[in-house]
């Protein structure tokens, strides 16, 4: 009896081991923040902004970060999605900048945005960004984000004591 329990024991710690290995290390989802925007360009169909991020990593490790996937929503509304393939190295428990190049619809989602505003200042808009960044970090392969704050688009815009140059 004292065989069948100490095999059983050495049986259990080998399946903890293995499922503690395959299940790779628990990550925390990195924050991105929409720390500024600049329109590089627009005509009466497209608009292309460079999109300011700043990646925050609540993890005690390093990530290599390899790309990501994402949707951008102002207030509400799809405002921009797509991926980027920006690599960089995210410091542990560290922050790191980068761009993103976006465009967008004028009918379906910017023009949207400006007649919901209703003339009104685009400051303080809120907006989401989900997605996923894609890491190199043994298993874990991708990691999902979410994050809601708000960003002001009139210095994106140009805009200079209520007026709005487009």
């Amino acid at each position: 009896m004292r065989r069948i329990l100490t095999r059983a024991g050495a049986l259990l710690a080998l399946l903890a081991v293995l499922v503690s290995c395959a299940t790779g290390p628990k990550l925390e989802a990195p924050r991105l923040k929409v720390i500024g925007i600049e329109m590089l360009s627009t005509d009466m169909f497209a608009q292309r902004f460079k999109v300011r991020m700043l990646v925050q990593n609540p993890n005690d490790m390093e990530l290599e970060v390899r790309g990501l996937d994402y949707q951008i929503m102002l207030m509400g509304d799809s405002f921009a999605d797509g991926v980027s393939n920006d690599q960089f190295l995210l410091p542990a428990l560290g922050e790191a900048e980068f761009d993103m190049m976006v465009t967008t619809n004028f009918v379906s989602s910017f023009g949207r945005l400006i007649s919901r505003m209703g003339g009104g200042k685009l400051e303080n808009i809120e907006y989401e960004i989900v997605g996923k960044i894609f890491v190199d970090k043994g298993m874990v392969k991708k990691i999902p984000f979410s994050h809601r704050g708000t960003v002001d688009f009139s210095r994106a815009l140009g805009e200079k004591k209520g007026e709005r140059t487009l």
